[in-house]
């Protein structure tokens, strides 16, 4: 919603200070100009991307008009999650949770999560770390090592749309530049007709350089940003099950073991130690 809102200011505040300053609005609707420069941008976009960062990109795009997939209550539920799931190692021992591993939307524990267990990445991440500490084949040393680079991996691989849209928005100004030589080229071959046409035609083909600066940071540019965000978002999720899953391989109890989990979080969606008490209690 705020991508809608952001664009409709940057239209109303661009193309209504133009007709406030006396500027005609028709002057600016060059079809051909969106076409050269558009074209020329979806062009390049599939030509500089492999098919799997093509289908990733356009997969990621209709995410930058939700809002922030993982709220203060998504964290809260996924600590009290794990509060459960280690109270329960610590009760009953590593094996006692191998059933809810195994198959985690058979499980009951999980049930009780649904936000978390809708996500797939996260349930991936948490429940295969837990399998490796049933296991007992790995130390903590290692287990870090193996989070670090398999979180690295995710968010190198969440970041690669964010970093597709940013290239294709550096691209466009360049484009509009072309679109506005094309239409020069075509003014210098119009060279004979009454002044006012030759006036026309020159301003038609400046659009095209306008267009392209305007598209680029006022439109494409941004998204990029936007899927930046959201990739952050997803890997703080997979910091805070790393986080707690540590303390506790390093000998912390389940309470203490989440709250290292809670500082990881940011200030905005971090909750309260008291505040995160009592809701893992209300969970139990």
């Amino acid at each position: 919603m705020l991508v809608i809102v952001g664009y409709l200011i940057v239209a109303g505040s661009v193309f209504g200070g133009f007709a406030l300053a006396g500027g005609h609005m028709a002057a600016l609707l060059q079809p051909i100009e969106l076409l050269m420069i558009g074209g020329a941008a979806a062009g390049s976009f599939l030509v500089g991307n492999s098919g799997k960062t093509i289908k990733s990109t356009l997969k990621a795009l209709p995410s930058v008009l939700k809002g922030g997939k993982y709220t203060k209550d998504n964290y809260m539920e996924l600590m009290a999650l794990l509060y459960e799931l280690l109270g329960k190692v610590r009760k009953e021992g590593l094996m006692s949770i191998e059933n809810d591993v195994e198959n985690p939307d058979e499980s009951p524990l999980f049930a009780k999560y649904p936000t978390v267990l809708a996500d797939h990445h996260v349930v991936e991440f948490m429940t295969d770390y837990l399998r490796i500490m049933v296991s007992g084949n790995l130390n903590a040393m290692e287990i870090e090592s193996l989070m670090d680079v398999e979180i690295e991996t995710h968010h190198h691989e969440a970041l690669v749309p964010s970093h597709v849209i940013a290239k294709t928005g550096d691209a466009m100004p360049a484009y509009g530049i072309v679109a506005a030589v094309m239409g020069v080229v075509h003014t210098m071959e119009s060279v004979g007709i009454p002044p006012a046409e030759l006036g026309i035609l020159i301003a038609h083909a400046l659009v095209g350089t306008f267009l392209g600066i305007l598209l680029a940071y006022g439109f494409v540019g941004p998204l990029a940003g936007v899927l930046e965000q959201k990739a952050d978002e997803n890997t703080k999720m997979l910091q805070t099950i790393k986080v707690t899953l540590l303390a506790n391989l390093n000998g912390y109890a389940p309470a203490m073991a989440v709250e290292f989990g809670r500082k990881v979080l940011n200030s905005t969606e971090r909750p309260g130690f008291i505040e995160l008490e009592e809701h893992v209690k209300q969970k139990r």
